[in-house]
């Protein structure tokens, strides 16, 4: 068996409470890292990478106005003099064999990367990016 796409749940907890997403279409998320390489003098060469943090992006058809009312509130807060507030992001994933798998965001920030585009009879796609300090599993 493999994982499809209704297997995961995503739930964003901001400091205003629970940010309810109406229909997510698409989630992807990707490890950031920075790579260190060394060439030692005896041609061996090694490397790591170091974690720098995750990103993503949610893919939404628009329900609501909660995205816009979200952004539109942790904007008006740092022109209040205020500092853009964290938010923590939970995955959940049933997972093939019955058990459940749980990763933690933290310190997530977002940006509407498209508030969508309005025309005639068709849905408005919006499209919204994070960057979280870290993913761990709990």
């Amino acid at each position: 068996m493999f994982s499809i796409g209704r297997d995961a749940q995503l739930v964003i907890v901001s400091p205003r409470g629970r940010l309810d997403l109406s229909f997510v279409t698409g989630f992807e998320s990707h490890q950031l890292t920075q790579p260190v390489r060394v060439s030692r003098l005896d041609g061996t060469q090694m490397g790591a990478e170091l974690p720098r943090g995750w990103e993503g992006t949610f893919e939404i058809e628009r329900g609501n106005a909660a995205v816009e009312d979200f952004i539109a509130a942790t904007e008006q807060a740092f022109f209040d003099g205020g500092w853009p507030a964290t938010s923590t992001m939970y995955q959940y994933i049933a997972e093939p064999d019955g058990s459940v798998s749980t990763y933690q965001f933290d310190g997530v920030t977002f940006r509407l990367a498209s508030a969508g585009q309005w025309r005639g009879d068709t849905s408005v796609k919006q499209k919204l990016e994070f960057f979280a300090t870290r993913r761990r599993r709990i």
